[in-house]
């Protein structure tokens, strides 16, 4: 599911899968894609919530409030909406599992880009709140971080400039393979690449710290 039908399409006809537009962010949307779905499946038993926009390197008082409002939509809503739709599926497929595929972004805040931040945090919190939720549904609830991933809504290009940043990113395939290691290893929460990790210990450990350093290192990106 996508809102992009062309391109959807295409993978779905690769893959042998069928293919279903859907803004997530959207409500109404997500129930109404849940509804036609239970109209073929009795049940689901893998649901990845992998939708996200980027704030294109803005922060909360220079991006357009309709940007702010449509990265909270999709990056956040776009996993609560749709975990809800599908709800009595998965409860149906159980033992079954969610994914949430994340961000870094959701354990530290980046020197840029605050409302993605914001959201992928929001989103994070989602996912740890609701395991709690689903276990007892026999639903399992799993949190993917990737770091940067070059994709055509992220590029990276500024990241892959650098040698200490073509170390941290991450190819879509990795992403997807770590996916499945969560889900088969059954993985509460997982960081990709690893030492990312150390991101958010840091901004845990010294919030205050990182937060006197952030203008004097925003001058170097």
């Amino acid at each position: 599911m996508a809102r992009g039908a062309e391109r959807l399409a295409a993978l779905a006809e690769e893959l042998g899968a069928e293919p279903e537009v859907c803004d997530v962010g959207d409500r109404a949307a997500a129930d109404a894609l849940a509804a036609r779905v239970a109209e073929r499946h009795d049940a689901v038993h893998l649901l990845v919530l992998n939708a996200g926009i980027s704030g294109r390197g803005g922060g909360f008082l220079d991006l357009p409030a309709e940007r702010i409002e449509a990265i909270t939509a999709t990056n956040y809503l776009g996993s609560v909406w749709p975990l809800r739709a599908f709800l009595p599926l998965l409860e149906r497929g159980a033992p079954s599992h969610v994914v949430v595929v994340a961000s870094v972004a959701g354990t530290a805040v980046p020197l840029t880009s605050g409302p993605y931040a914001a959201s992928k945090h929001a989103q994070l919190a989602f996912a740890r709140s609701a395991a709690a939720e689903l276990e007892p549904r026999g639903i399992r609830m799993h949190a993917v971080n990737p770091g940067p991933v070059p994709t055509p809504g992220f590029p990276q290009e500024r990241t892959l400039r650098t040698w200490a940043g073509r170390r941290l990113v991450v190819s879509p395939e990795r992403v997807a393979e770590r996916i499945v290691h969560a889900v088969e290893r059954d993985r509460r929460e997982i960081v990709v690449p690893r030492v990312l990790r150390l991101a958010g210990v840091a901004q845990a450990a010294a919030p205050g710290l990182l937060g006197r350093l952030a203008p004097r290192l925003r001058r170097f990106r």
